[in-house]
């Protein structure tokens, strides 16, 4: 079955790979969504510059990334970027936060994905991929950076805790639950996941997006990823919302 694992691919900031396996390759011909994309690993915690994030965007569109159709905000003012962002592993979220602040939405649903990898822990860096059981070993700190970033940048409209919220409100039924949030799509008589590979189906725009639309989570091989994300008791109250 392809939904048996969840899978996180990344890319290193010292040197670009590609990871497509013939495996992937095959998944990508067909209408399958939610393939595994390649995104940048620190090793170590080190935290990741502004220039290796942007030389890494340019090589995301040629390994299967989508690339980004949003309109950034080059003349985004410094003052407005946070750079008082809390990591319990010493992770720079500054790339993260310049990008949402500049309309990146592509980049920061990459880098947002990266950053999970690195803080589950040293064996999901090194198979390059989160296992779900491994969610909880995900700092709250941390998840709860990521969620202000995408909160503050979005008014609201994207996050772990807003697709919590859809998920509720579909009554925990999945498949409700990607229609909710846009992640199905008609194909004529058929309804199927949106696409990954090529371009992208998703929507990278603020105000065009629905509602918990962003960040994605690969479900190709399960959805007990998005549902441990979901799940991750930083949620369980508002703490998370106070700016530090």
């Amino acid at each position: 079955s392809l939904y048996q694992h969840n899978i996180y691919k990344i890319y290193t900031p010292k040197k670009m790979r590609l990871l497509i396996s013939t495996a992937v390759i095959l998944l990508a011909s067909s209408a399958n969504a939610f393939a595994p994309t390649p995104i940048c690993r620190q090793q170590n915690h080190v935290a990741l510059s502004m220039s290796e994030a942007v030389a890494a965007e340019t090589n995301m569109a040629d390994s299967g990334k989508p690339p980004a159709h949003a309109d950034g905000d080059a003349h985004m003012a410094d003052a407005e970027i946070p750079t008082n962002l809390p990591s319990d592993v010493g992770f720079d979220y500054v790339p993260l936060a310049t990008m949402l602040a500049t309309g990146q939405l592509a980049e920061a649903d990459q880098f947002t994905r990266d950053a999970l990898i690195v803080l589950a822990g040293s064996k999901a860096k090194g198979r390059d991929f989160v296992y779900f059981t491994e969610v909880k070993l995900i700092p709250s700190t941390d998840l709860a950076t990521i969620e202000r970033l995408w909160n503050k940048f979005s008014g609201g409209k994207f996050g772990y805790s807003v697709q919590k919220k859809k998920y509720r409100q579909a009554k925990s039924d999945f498949e409700v639950f990607c229609r909710k949030i846009g992640w199905n799509t008609q194909d004529g008589e058929v309804e199927r996941k949106k696409r990954w590979f090529g371009a992208s189906e998703f929507i990278y725009d603020v105000k065009k997006a629905p509602e918990g639309h962003l960040p994605l989570t690969s479900a190709l091989r399960g959805t007990s990823l998005i549902k441990e994300l979901m799940a991750h008791p930083v949620w369980d109250d508002d703490e998370w919302k106070k700016q530090p």
